[in-house]
């Protein structure tokens, strides 16, 4: 009876210990991502423009869920690939900075032509979005998706787009393009690098508020289209 007890004094103090350690990790797991977020909201606030801020976002989201995939223990596999593209045809929703980070690639990177034939493809899919009753229900094509489906502003793509993560591709084409049932399906992200960027998402919101600035995310395509529509002019103009 006594090597019983003996035995499951060892048992209980084991799982108290390891309860303890688990606590103290999850409290510490937490408070990674409190620093990640006041660090990321003092460096905004020193980008002079929302677009420098909502660069500086991207890059330090990156470089912080790099550092978390190779940190952190049994990693969660990414089904994602170069030219894998159904998540590119759902709705998209930009904290305050990203479309004139966006806006301002194009028209550096895109002749005239290219930024018309763009035009052309926002107000289309502009038109399919508005025939929607909710965003949830929203499938088209990403306008800046090139035809070989690849993303045509990879680098400055939106944090939206960057959070996204999947562990099976084929359970995110099914959802994307499949009947109606199977569009209800949901995608589990990585937790940590999903995180990250809600952190960033709403870290721009309250940069734009502190700024007195509309801190509302919008709709990608609509928010695009008005910032290029006036600026797309003929090249003699």
């Amino acid at each position: 009876m006594a090597e019983l007890d003996d035995a499951i004094d060892k048992i209980s103090q084991s799982i108290a210990t390891t309860g303890a350690l688990t606590c103290e990790a999850s409290r510490r797991y937490d408070e990674m991502f409190q620093t990640f977020r006041r660090e990321l909201e003092h460096a905004l606030d020193a980008q002079p423009t929302m677009a420098d801020a909502a660069r500086l976002a991207m890059s330090m989201v990156d470089t912080a869920s790099k550092a978390i995939a190779s940190s952190f223990p049994n990693p969660q596999h990414h089904d994602c690939c170069d030219q894998c593209s159904a998540c590119c045809n759902l709705f998209v929703s930009v904290p305050p900075g990203v479309t004139s980070l966006i806006a301002d690639h194009i028209r550096k990177t895109f002749d005239h032509r290219e930024q018309t034939d763009l035009l052309a493809r926002l107000k289309n899919a502009a038109a399919i979005i508005e025939q929607s009753k909710t965003t949830a229900e929203v499938r088209v094509r990403c306008p800046l998706l090139g035809e070989d489906n690849r993303c045509s502003i990879y680098d400055v793509r939106p944090l939206s787009c960057r959070a996204f993560t999947s562990s099976d591709a084929g359970r995110c084409h099914r959802m994307v393009f499949g009947d109606d049932s199977e569009r209800a399906t949901t995608i589990d992200q990585d937790p940590g690098h999903y995180r990250l960027h809600i952190e960033a998402t709403d870290a721009l919101q309250q940069t734009a508020s502190r700024r007195n600035l509309n801190p509302r995310q919008k709709g990608f395509v609509h928010a695009l289209l008005d910032q290029l529509d006036p600026a797309i002019k003929s090249p003699s103009v």
